[in-house]
């Protein structure tokens, strides 16, 4: 299913472009929602996000991954935005914990449909029809 292989990619790609401070939260301090707009402002700036790409091997790589499934059109930038509102849910989920971010990513690498579960309920709607139009788009090549 194009899901299952989404939400590696896109936990991928949250983890290597993230800004967010290395130090736990009950809620988001004044650093963590700086470093989480600047990630949102980069992953929806088309500029900003080359840039990052450009200087991170990982993040290469994930874009690279994300480009086989949806290719350059339209889901390009689809894609980019369903990464910010899971940055943005992961972010708030872990208070700007970054330990606690990047556990919750690598788990997610083992089990997609759990991390999936654990989004927000607009972001998990997004997710699924972002998915739909992936495989929609694979049934036609």
């Amino acid at each position: 299913m194009a899901r299952a292989r989404l939400v590696p990619v896109l936990a991928l790609l949250a983890a290597t472009l993230s800004a967010a401070p290395a130090h736990p939260q009950a809620a988001l301090d004044p650093a963590s929602s700086q470093g989480l707009a600047e990630t949102l402002r980069m992953l929806l700036d088309p500029s900003l996000r080359q840039g990052a790409i450009a200087g991170n091997p990982g993040a290469a790589a994930a874009d690279a991954q994300m480009r086989a499934l949806v290719g350059t059109g339209p889901l390009q930038h689809e894609f980019y935005s369903l990464a910010a509102d899971i940055m943005n849910d992961l972010t708030r989920s872990s208070g700007g914990d970054v330990t606690a971010m990047l556990q919750t990513l690598e788990r997610a690498r083992m089990e997609p449909a759990a991390f999936a579960a654990s989004l927000s309920p607009a972001t998990q709607q997004k997710l699924r029809d972002f998915a739909a139009k992936v495989q929609q788009q694979q049934q036609r090549r």
